[in-house]
């Protein structure tokens, strides 16, 4: 396998623009011959539909939900990041791009990175077009508000509504090419496997979740536009159908798997509260723009949140990082969150908890103001706790949310395998270590609308394809991969239920490969892993069969790449003797608990190539900061 990045030469501000001039391109005669799939309906996979729709491609897209409207990026809450500077307050595409660079602790690439800044501006043009309410200010200019790690105003927001807003927004455009005639939707469809023709993405297959019939599905190239993998540790704030099948499948048929440890845990999330709960809920990170972090500052002190004066609350972020106070990144206010809470300081049931306060914003602007800027989220919260958080704070908890990782791509989002471009969460392109605040919906929307159909036209004027006959061996091997797996899947002994496997697997995860990790509990879990996937195997009950529809069996499947995908996770973090961003390991820390990078040995992308009778390869695509000076990463 051979890394190769793509990247253009020259100055930094210019590469995209040069690239896309030198990029060839399919005339509209042709693009009436040429089929693309998409798999996905989120922000990357609807925007990427229906732009490659309207180029005049032919277009089947796929998603496990009824409707594409019911994806995953409708969860997002807190905004979309764009350099605009309306206000005037030193914003720049060289400043976003900075900003995403150093707060993914400089393990992604400048490239990629720099040209998502640059897109950023035309994705807002493009979704106030498209009739996307953006919060506007008193005379009518779209208002920004802050997010973690930066020191300006960027995101743009739907108050807590902003991924449902803009999903609504590429929904539109998708429905356009449906009625057009230019994509074809399979609702309910799951990916299950990927066909490579020599060397190539030519299709995939697929099963019907409501009749359970597995199909093949034939074209000239394919988009993985399916997300992330955070349910892998089984509570998290992804939604219950978001799963790693499609990219693991991939790498499987070849295609490198980046960065997989990178996991982001999100600082606000409502706590969990009983061992079979299986799903948590997010709390916007706009939040911590006016609500305050604390507890109290004597560990047995259990008096009601009001009852306790200033001086008696440690406000430790801002204690910790004045510079930044509750606006520090993700990573950083959740490891001191847990550090809190583990040192029996926490709130609430089990100590697992810290205080969001709004009174201060709420004396200092009024009640109305903060009710105008947050208020579906109170009203969400108090749903789920019975308690309004406009009278008492909100508690709140760390919680698996975002992953860095995922299928490796190059400058033009195209896989190790030709012809697979992967797109949004689902590939490892611009986060680094971390993702900031509101810049995955500017990823998925920047990919889908302003890169992949420039690059994506380039493999395809370049590439001579022939047509693929129904029974080509590789798509009957790839049938009967599908197969085997199922029927084994239904073989189980039916003693244990897919959820407790998994359930299992996520506190394995969450203890040794979470928010901290040690060499100890790293290889505890590499040990641990095999076994309980043994267990799985054997034990798992799946009752029906594969030719209906079968919840059950979708999920056990699903659970059934978690078992194996886990230990690549753990390897990769093992691999990884550093500390960066979201990956902290115990061992690779400063005197103040801060974590400490490794540039000289651990400045590259850590690529994992499939090896199916061994271990897996790791390769590595080195890091080269042209254009930034990677530094210690600080926010204090």
């Amino acid at each position: 396998m051979k890394l190769d990045s793509k990247v253009p030469a020259g100055p930094l501000e210019t590469k995209w623009d040069r690239h896309r001039f030198g990029e060839k391109l399919v005339s509209p005669t042709n693009k009436r011959r040429i089929s693309i799939i998409v798999v996905g309906t989120g922000l990357a996979g609807a925007s990427a539909a229906s732009t490659l729709g309207q180029l005049g491609y032919h277009v089947d897209c796929f998603c496990v939900q009824d409707s594409p409207r019911r994806a995953h990026s409708i969860a997002a809450q807190g905004g979309i990041n764009a350099a605009k500077n309306y206000q005037d307050d030193g914003d720049s595409v060289a400043r976003l791009f900075y900003d995403t660079i150093k707060g993914g602790d400089f393990r992604s690439r400048e490239a990629n990175v720099y040209r998502l800044a640059q897109v950023s501006t035309q994705i807002i043009d493009q979704c106030v077009a498209q009739g996307v309410p953006f919060a506007r200010e008193y005379g009518g200019q779209l208002a920004n508000r802050s997010f973690g790690g930066v020191q300006v105003s960027r995101t743009f927001y739907c108050r807590g509504q902003t991924g449902q807003q803009l999903l609504l927004g590429a929904y539109s455009a998708l429905c356009w090419q449906i009625e057009r005639g230019q994509v074809r939707m399979h609702p309910r469809t799951e990916m299950l496997d990927l066909i490579v023709i020599d060397g190539h993405a030519r299709g995939i297959v697929t099963r019907d979740l409501i009749t359970g019939r597995l199909e093949v599905h034939t074209a000239h190239a394919v988009v993985l536009a399916t997300g992330g993998y955070s349910n892998v540790f089984y509570l998290s704030t992804n939604a219950a159908s978001s799963n790693v099948t499609a990219t693991y499948r991939a790498w499987k048929q070849g295609a490198a798997f980046a960065n997989p440890c990178f996991t982001q845990i999100h600082p606000t999330a409502i706590p969990p509260t009983e061992d079979h709960q299986a799903k948590l809920t997010l709390m916007s990170e706009s939040l911590r723009n006016d609500g305050r972090i604390w507890v109290p500052k004597m560990p047995s002190d259990r008096r009601a949140p009001d009852q306790i004066p200033p001086e008696e609350r440690d406000y430790f972020l801002e204690r910790r990082y004045p510079r930044f106070g509750n606006l520090v990144p993700r990573d950083v206010a959740s490891r001191a969150v847990k550090a809190i809470c583990d040192d029996k300081r926490g709130v609430g049931p089990g100590g697992h908890g810290v205080y969001l306060d709004f009174s201060d914003a709420i004396e200092r602007l009024g009640l109305d103001v903060v009710r105008e800027r947050y208020g579906n989220l109170f009203e969400m919260y108090q749903r789920i706790t019975g308690e309004d958080a406009t009278r008492v704070p909100m508690r709140i908890y760390p919680a698996p949310h975002y992953t860095m990782g995922g299928l490796w791509v190059d400058y033009n989002l195209m896989s190790t395998v030709p012809g697979l471009f992967v797109i949004g969460e689902a590939n490892f392109a611009d986060h680094g270590a971390n993702r900031l605040g509101a810049s995955s919906l500017m990823q998925g929307l920047g990919d889908g609308y302003f890169i992949l159909p420039y690059t994506i036209g380039h493999y395809l004027a370049t590439t001579v394809q022939k047509p693929v006959p129904s029974h080509h061996p590789e798509v009957d091997r790839a049938l009967q991969r599908v197969r085997a797996r199922i029927g084994k899947l239904l073989q189980g002994q039916k003693r244990r239920t897919a959820a407790s496997f998994h359930r299992e697997l996520g506190r394995l995860l969450w203890d040794h490969c979470g928010m901290t990790r040690n060499r100890e509990g790293l290889t505890l879990a590499l040990k641990s892993i095999p076994p309980l996937r043994d267990k799985f195997w054997r034990d798992v009950a799946v009752p029906g069969s594969g030719e209906a529809f079968n919840q059950e069996l979708e999920y056990a499947g699903r659970v059934a790449d978690y078992l194996e995908f886990a230990e690549l996770m753990c390897l990769d973090a093992l691999e990884r003797e550093e500390s960066c961003g979201a990956h902290f390991r115990e061992e690779h820390q400063t005197q103040e608990g801060e974590p400490k990078r490794d540039d000289d040995r651990c400045a590259h992308v850590a690529a994992w190539e499939y090896v199916e009778q061994g271990p897996p390869v790791l390769h590595k695509e080195p890091l080269k900061f042209e254009f930034v000076t990677p530094s210690t990463r600080s926010y204090q």
